[in-house]
C-alpha cells in the first residue's frame, strides 16, 4: 500500500504555484474609479484605491515671437542723364572730331524736322518729347527741331530759351550725342544728333 501511494504520488503534476500579485496600473485605477462612481458599488473594505495623482499641468504656450517690422522701402534714385550738360554749339566729350564738324557745318542733313512754330511751350514740351523718342525708335542719327527766332528786341523767344533745358531733361539726355545750329546766323533751327537705340544682343 505505501509503495502504491508512492507510484501514485510519483505520476501526479505538481500543484501550481501562486502568482505574485501586481499592482493596478493608473489607466486600471482610473477605469475602476470611474466604473465604482456611476454604478455606486462601494470597494471592498480594505481595499480603497489609493487617489489618482493629479494631473499634469499644460505647458503654457509660448507668447509669440513679434515679426521684424519691414524696412521702409528706400526711394528710387533719381534717374541721371548721361555725359554732361549738352550745350547747343559746343563739341560734347566723347563724340569724335569729323562727326562734330560736319554737323555744325550743316553736312549732315537731318533725316527728319518739327517745326514748333505756333505752338504754345507746354504743347511745344510734349511735341518734342514724343519727337526724340520715336525718332530714335526708327533708328533715325540727325534730326532738325525749328524753334523760329521769336525774339522780342534782344531777348531770346520762350520755345527757343526753353528747347536747351528740354533737351537736358533726364527723359530725353540720354538719347542726344550733340546738337549744334543749322547754319551760322540761324539760332532759331538746331540739329541734333542722336544715339544709335540699343537692340537685343544676338
Amino acid at each position: 500500500m505505501g509503495r502504491a501511494s508512492e507510484a501514485v504520488g510519483a505520476w501526479l503534476p505538481a500543484a501550481p504555484r501562486a502568482r505574485a500579485r501586481r499592482g493596478l496600473t493608473e489607466a486600471e485605477r482610473a477605469l475602476w474609479t470611474l466604473y465604482t462612481t456611476r454604478a455606486q458599488v462601494a470597494p471592498l473594505p480594505g481595499k480603497a484605491l489609493a487617489p489618482l495623482p493629479a494631473p499634469a499641468a499644460a505647458p503654457a504656450a509660448a507668447a509669440p515671437t513679434p515679426a521684424p517690422a519691414a524696412a521702409a522701402p528706400r526711394p528710387a534714385p533719381p534717374v541721371q542723364h548721361r555725359g554732361v550738360e549738352l550745350q547747343i554749339g559746343h563739341a560734347p566729350p566723347g563724340l569724335d572730331g569729323k562727326r562734330w564738324k560736319a554737323l555744325r557745318r550743316g553736312d549732315t542733313r537731318p533725316e527728319r524736322t518739327l517745326d514748333l512754330h505756333g505752338r504754345r511751350a507746354q504743347d511745344a514740351h510734349a511735341a518734342v518729347r514724343r519727337f526724340l523718342h520715336e525718332a530714335q525708335a526708327d533708328g533715325l542719327r540727325c534730326v532738325a527741331i525749328v524753334t523760329g527766332k521769336g525774339s522780342v528786341g534782344h531777348e531770346p523767344g520762350v520755345l527757343r530759351r526753353e528747347l536747351p533745358h528740354w533737351l537736358n531733361a533726364p527723359e530725353l539726355r540720354h538719347l542726344l550725342l550733340g546738337a549744334a545750329h543749322h547754319a551760322a546766323g540761324n539760332p532759331g533751327a538746331v540739329i541734333l544728333l542722336l544715339r544709335r537705340p540699343k537692340g537685343p544682343r544676338g
